[in-house]
């Protein structure tokens, strides 16, 4: 790699003096607010639509049935699929180029990158919306499941409507504005809910395949929503960019070259997306096969596969939502130093999204490690052998999340600093030890299923310890060991004995049925989120003037510093 491409070799710039240094400082304060507030609002706001999203499958599960819900289920993944080559990693692309054109403020040319990406989305969008609407006959029928193509027509517009409101967001975020996208996402996922369900309500006459269908269509209906959200709110800031790009530098590039840049930073995260799908996939294959030529036979192969995939793996996906958002907040806030040639920048905020990323990763891990089977029996009432056996695999797929979530944090450094292929090939060499890992494991009878929870385990652990290599390597970032990773773990342990013993307090009194779990389980959270976030605090692994960077965040300091100092 070119010696000026590798910011760890490169001297950080020397600092101004008197007025200037001062500005400089708080210019750099006010981009980590910016990083630690986006975060913690694409946090919250993704929680939401996840919960909006169980509201919804619960009542049309009843309504329809499993019938019904394969059909569903079909457009709903196909759907899936088309929507990852259209959108998963266009809108990183777009935030980081926004971003390093912004920070040398050339706001013309960060418009230009947006103009060129609706283009390119629109592009993607039609072509997804024509296999998904004309193909939808001869997609149900390869998948041996026809009662599914009304549903694939009914959500095909929604293909073409996610890539362009994906652009805006990926615009709003190399802005380090976060609020644009939580508000279309919220508004999207709440008007699917509405259209969706109240459709499928007044379809139940006209049969499982109509229902079905009107259900598909609230995420047409949602992606509309959102979409003219995001744009009138563009529509609201357009005389605040427009009078930044009279003011700022007229530099722009040609359209082409905007575009094969944006395609280049694009592809390699999109083929990192494609590697969790196809190990999943992969994975039920090697499962089955595996577990039956061990001695289990198909229906228990079946059911242990379902406790992983049915019960474990939905609930590993709540934590993902926080650390997610953080690696997406990341990528903006450095790729801006990146631009400047700021190295401090760059290390601090690097530094600041691994501790972040720890302290809210530790706490689900090990607190899940710890309730795991009081919370699986919480969700699955009507089922407590199931989660009595799923309970297992759960605590070992919760310490999956802790590895996860840093691999995440160091992708998004990578793909900050022009290195979006390095941890794609870090997946890909996890993926595969994995795979060994899975085979050899499942055929231990004892640890049967287990084998592919620990598989996945090592998947993570490897690309982890191999970005971290290449993190240090092109940024100089090197961790703090005690405040980044063993505080946070301390204060999380901690926080997990004590959930541990005041459920086993709340059951031993309220009893061991539905309702005491339920008591003891919710309690038990609830205990631990306040004892957690006394310890961070006690043991400093944050302070409380950094929560000032969180929304609403001086009120709650100034609050915290009347008991902790």
């Amino acid at each position: 790699m070119p010696e000026e491409n590798n910011i760890a070799n490169q001297t950080a710039p020397e600092p101004g003096s008197g007025d200037a240094a001062v500005e400089e400082k708080r210019e750099e304060a006010d981009k980590s607010q910016k990083f630690i507030k986006g975060a913690a609002i694409l946090a919250m706001s993704g929680l939401v639509v996840k919960v909006l999203g169980a509201f919804f499958r619960i009542p049309l599960s009843n309504w329809i049935g499993g019938e019904g819900m394969s059909y569903y289920s079909v457009a709903y993944n196909v759907y899936g699929a088309l929507l990852v080559f259209s959108t998963a990693g266009f809108p990183i692309a777009i935030s980081r180029q926004v971003s390093g054109h912004l920070a040398v403020k050339e706001y013309r040319a960060a418009r230009q990158v947006l103009r060129v990406a609706l283009k390119i989305m629109l592009c993607f969008g039609t072509i997804s919306f024509a296999i998904c609407f004309f193909g939808g006959g001869a997609i149900s029928a390869f998948i041996k499941n026809t009662g599914a193509t009304m549903a694939l027509r009914a959500i095909s517009p929604a293909l073409l409507i996610v890539p362009l409101f994906s652009a805006f967001r990926g615009y709003f975020n190399g802005r380090q504005n976060m609020n644009p996208t939580a508000l279309s996402e919220i508004s999207e996922q709440l008007v699917r809910v509405v259209v969706g369900l109240t459709l499928a309500y007044v379809l139940i006459p006209k049969g499982e395949k109509a229902v079905a269908a009107g259900a598909s269509f609230g995420a047409s209906a949602g992606s509309l929503a959102g979409l003219l959200v995001i744009t009138l709110i563009y529509a609201l800031n357009h005389k605040g960019f427009s009078y930044q790009v009279k003011h700022g530098s007229q530099r722009v590039d040609s359209d082409w070259t905007i575009a094969k840049t944006i395609i280049a930073i694009a592809v390699p995260i999109i083929i990192g997306s494609e590697i969790f799908p196809m190990m999943n996939l992969i994975d039920t294959a090697m499962s089955m096969r595996v577990l039956q030529s061990s001695g289990w036979s198909a229906t228990e192969s079946k059911y242990l596969y379902g406790l992983l995939s049915g019960f474990c793996s939905p609930i590993i996906a709540f934590p993902q939502i926080m650390t997610q958002a953080v690696s997406v907040s990341l990528v903006p806030a450095v790729s801006a130093m990146y631009k400047l040639n700021n190295r401090e920048g760059i290390i601090d905020n690097i530094q600041l999204g691994y501790r972040t990323t720890m302290i809210l990763a530790a706490p689900c891990s090990l607190g899940m490690f710890a309730l795991a089977e009081p919370i699986l029996k919480l969700l699955y009432f009507q089922r407590p052998q199931d989660c009595h056996d799923a309970a297992p695999i759960l605590m070992i797929m919760s310490i999956s999340i802790l590895f996860m979530a840093i691999m995440q944090t160091s992708t998004a450094a990578l793909q900050a600093v022009g290195k979006q292929m390095i941890p794609v090939r870090n997946l890909a060499i996890g993926v595969a030890g994995k795979f060994v890992v899975t085979y050899f494991l499942l055929k231990v009878h004892s640890i049967n299923i287990n084998g592919t929870a620990s598989g996945t385990i090592f998947a993570y652990i490897v690309a982890m310890l191999l970005n971290a290599y290449y993190v240090k390597k092109y940024t100089g970032a090197r961790m703090n060991l005690m405040l980044t990773y063993v505080k946070p773990v301390v204060a999380s342990a901690i926080m997990a004995v004590c959930a541990y013993g005041i459920y086993h307090g709340v059951v031993h009194f309220a009893g061991t049925g539905m309702a005491g779990n339920g008591l003891g389980t919710l309690i038990a959270i609830l205990c631990a989120v306040i004892i957690y976030a006394v310890l961070i605090l006690v043991v400093k692994a944050i302070k409380v003037d950094e929560l000032s960077m969180m929304p609403a965040g001086d009120k709650l300091a100034k609050i915290v510093s009347h008991f902790v100092r």
